[in-house]
């Protein structure tokens, strides 16, 4: 929609009665740093930003957009990758970035309480003091803030063993887009009712606005070592990953790099990695010193036997660090090996590592576009960057094509087209792939429940079933993705 002048007026005085004037921007200049996500495919300047700095200011802000029925996207640090934030041309951009206190650090009862604007890695340097730190590591987390983190349920290098967002957080605020605040959860381990805890984790601010995040808090382990192991085959090293899952081994983090990857985290920050490997594997194992000892031995024989060339293990703290940060640096890395890259998001069963990784290097082939893979091997979770020049003709187009396949390969072997990095914009379509309408309209029911005007963050996550009979309908029509499973729509 389009708001006539005078309403758009009406509605600009009516925020700035509510926040101080540099709180309320509307020049483009000042608009321009929000107008995407670290998913830049995607742009569009909003309406108007509003930076408010306590929770009565959300709640009076979300009540006027409510009665006015103008849309209101949530926003935290803007490092998401699926275009979950991406403004609207006719509605508020609502920014976080003010909500950036920490409330509270309970170490006797191992939890904290945080405003939304909190930086991930910002807990757990705040508790390192008590011994303690909050687990989910995504490789942005100097940056990303636990708001987003509820929000794209997310995880990191340690979620094999700690879990994702959703397993690490107790009580969350919320305001609604009528206004109203809501307790979800609370500080015990168990709540009675629906857990409406998990169903706020991952719903991309589509339900409501979270204006506090109460987290659980770990004690650090005694010990954590890496060992780093080297293949001159990729399907070797996914084999090596179901081989260590077998043996009843939980890593805190196994993670897989391949040659293009390795290569350009090794020239970005120079972690050793072997540059000749065709992939690496880093484990990280962690606990008191004598069953990190006893793992490390038995991962050690593991990986030989899967046909390691070459096993090592981190010498101490500052090695360990360095093996973590050539991995956490692999985006960036990536990023200058090309004008552009894709960054994928699918998961799938461990057990078909080999298969996938196998396709999509047939896939490159195929496409004629190369691609670095960086994923969280011990879940499943595959993040395939594709390398293209978007000023090339046709390109972007041949890029999303293959990248569509990809997830369409992570469905067809019993995955999921998402692991952390969310739906948002980018993958709204490839749920149609996913879910059948009688799913998708339970997703729009409790859509519906929460914000049954369809104001908060409309247009992502969930498409409607229009949409799906019509990327089904083209899809089979101009024979792109031949697929029986696209018959149903």
């Amino acid at each position: 929609m389009n708001i006539p002048e005078r309403e758009l007026l009406s509605l600009l005085n009516a925020l700035r009665s509510l926040l101080p004037p540099e709180s309320v921007l509307v020049d483009a200049e000042d608009l321009r740093p929000f107008e995407c996500d670290g998913l830049s495919a995607y742009r569009q300047l909003p309406m108007v930003v509003v930076l408010p700095e306590t929770i009565e200011q959300v709640q009076s802000i979300l009540r006027l957009c409510h009665a006015q029925q103008v849309p209101v996207v949530a926003r935290g640090a803007g490092t998401g990758l699926s275009g979950g934030a991406l403004p609207l041309a006719d509605g508020v951009l609502l920014s976080l970035a003010k909500f950036k206190n920490i409330i509270n650090i309970d170490a006797a009862n191992a939890m904290a309480t945080v405003q939304p604007g909190v930086r991930n890695l910002a807990i757990s340097d705040a508790a390192a003091a008590y011994g303690l730190y909050y687990a989910p590591d995504p490789s942005s987390q100097i940056a990303c803030t636990i708001g987003g983190n509820v929000a794209e349920n997310s995880g990191g290098v340690h979620c094999l063993k700690y879990g994702l967002t959703v397993h690490n957080i107790l009580m969350l605020k919320v305001v609604t887009m009528e206004g109203e605040l809501l307790t979800i959860g609370s500080e015990t381990l168990d709540t009675p009712g629906y857990d409406l805890l998990a169903l706020m984790c991952g719903s991309e601010g589509m339900l409501g606005v979270i204006v506090e995040v109460t987290v659980k808090l770990l004690a650090k382990p005694e010990r954590a070592q890496v060992v780093l192991a080297a293949f001159d085959d990729v399907v070797k090293a996914g084999e090596a990953v179901g081989s260590i899952i077998a043996a009843g081994i939980i890593p805190a983090g196994l993670e897989m790099m391949d040659r293009l990857a390795i290569q350009a985290a090794e020239d970005f920050v120079h972690a050793g990695y072997p540059r000749d490997a065709e992939a690496i594997l880093l484990c990280e194992l962690d606990g008191t010193n004598a069953e990190v000892s006893e793992y490390i031995m038995a991962v050690r024989r593991i990986l030989a036997d899967s046909g390691a060339t070459e096993v090592r293990t981190a010498v101490d703290e500052a090695e360990r660090q360095l093996f973590w940060k050539g991995r956490k640096s692999a985006f960036p890395a990536v990023g200058r090996l090309a004008p552009d890259y894709y960054c994928m998001d699918g998961t799938i069963p461990r057990r078909q590592l080999p298969h996938v990784l196998r396709r999509i290097s047939e896939m490159s082939q195929e496409y004629g576009l190369a691609v670095a893979n960086v994923f969280h091997a011990g879940d499943g979770n595959l993040h395939p960057l594709i390398l293209f020049d978007a000023n090339q003709p046709g390109e972007l187009q041949r890029t999303e094509e293959f990248g569509q396949r990809i997830l369409l390969l992570c469905v067809e072997v019993g995955g999921t087209i998402t692991g952390e990095h969310g739906v948002g914009m980018e993958k709204i379509n490839q749920m149609c792939m996913q879910f059948q309408s009688a799913e998708l309209s339970q997703f729009h029911a409790l859509k519906a429940a929460f914000d049954p005007s369809g104001l908060l963050n409309p247009g992502k996550a969930v498409p409607t079933l229009q949409r799906c009979a019509e990327f089904g309908a083209m899809h089979v029509h101009h024979g792109q993705l031949p697929h029986p499973e696209l018959e149903r729509f």
